[in-house]
């Protein structure tokens, strides 16, 4: 396994550097849409498990269509799944050729360890050249990590370290997002109490394994969102919504790109209540409520970006 260990980023190549710039806006900052959600997708269109399994792969790529074709070149960037979206939104011209495409390595959901942990799971067959093939400008991998309790991030990192090591053998962008979880034993009062320090301790562990752009939840306040800049050093780090509402959202943004975060990668913050099965109503709920939400995003990030 020591062939995937990693001593810390090394600074982007000049092929990823260009990934990075692609996802970027003419700012230089990270407004990337997030629609590579399935599983919590399917919750929001639809009420019950039965009528959720009915919801076939083909009709959630509908969906995402329909948020792509109204938020993507509006943000600049969109992150979509290599199960219902891809190739279809690119080979079907929904996608503007202006538009970065990241593509979720992710399967969805989890493995449960005996011990009650988290193991990331993943697309079967979706390499860094699978990436490529299907137009992404780069990919992005999810893992779940519990900073304080080595024993449960073994397997993670390990294959966090595969991939990274698959992404630079093909010169090729990735995006390393990680999340934090309740332990089984733990109350939900302790996990919140535990949160920044958690955040704290993920981002060095994906920083140790060698990530050079980080997709990171809200650290918690504002000496947190500090802590990981100084820690992050020249990596980027883009601050995720977790599906929280939108006010929320722009308020923990406001935070962190004050304290130093690259961007936004925000996926059911902006479309969340916006979605249905019926494309009408979806496409005049993007425009009415998930369109302004990305321009308020943007006036946030422009706030705190270099002249």
């Amino acid at each position: 396994m020591t062939q995937f260990a990693a001593a810390g980023p090394s600074p982007m190549t000049t092929a990823e550097r260009r990934g990075y710039q692609q996802i970027c806006g003419d700012d230089g900052a990270m407004l990337v849409v997030a629609c590579d959600q399935r599983g919590s997708m399917r919750k929001l269109l639809a009420s019950t498990p039965e009528a959720q399994k009915a919801i076939s792969d083909e009709a959630l790529g509908r969906v995402k269509m329909d948020v792509t074709s109204h938020l993507a070149r509006q943000a600049g960037c969109v992150l979509l799944d290599p199960i219902c979206a891809v190739p279809a939104i690119v080979d079907r011209g929904v996608l503007h050729r202006s538009t970065g495409l990241l593509i979720g390595l992710d399967a969805s959901g989890w493995d449960t360890s005996p011990e009650g942990y988290r193991i990331s799971t993943l697309v079967p067959g979706v390499t860094a050249r699978r990436v490529r093939e299907l137009g992404g400008t780069g990919g992005k991998i999810m893992i779940y990590l519990r900073a304080d309790q080595p024993e449960a991030n073994r397997e993670n990192l390990l294959t966090l370290r595969r991939v990274i090591a698959d992404f630079a053998s093909e010169d090729l962008l990735l995006v390393v997002e990680f999340l934090t979880y309740a332990l089984p034993t733990e109350r939900p009062e302790e996990h919140v109490a535990m949160v920044p320090a958690l955040i704290e301790g993920g981002t060095r562990l994906c920083l140790d394994a060698g990530a050079k752009v980080l997709k990171i939840p809200y650290p918690g306040n504002r000496e947190a969102c500090a802590a990981v800049t100084a820690m992050s050093g020249d990596v980027p780090w883009a601050v995720l919504s977790a599906g929280v509402d939108h006010a929320t959202f722009l308020g923990q943004v406001e935070v962190a790109m004050a304290n130093g975060a690259s961007g936004v990668i925000a996926g059911r913050s902006l479309w969340k209540d916006c979605i249905s099965l019926d494309s009408a109503t979806t496409r005049r709920r993007l425009t009415d409520v998930a369109v302004p939400r990305v321009n308020e995003l943007r006036a946030v990030i422009a706030r705190h970006r270099p002249a």
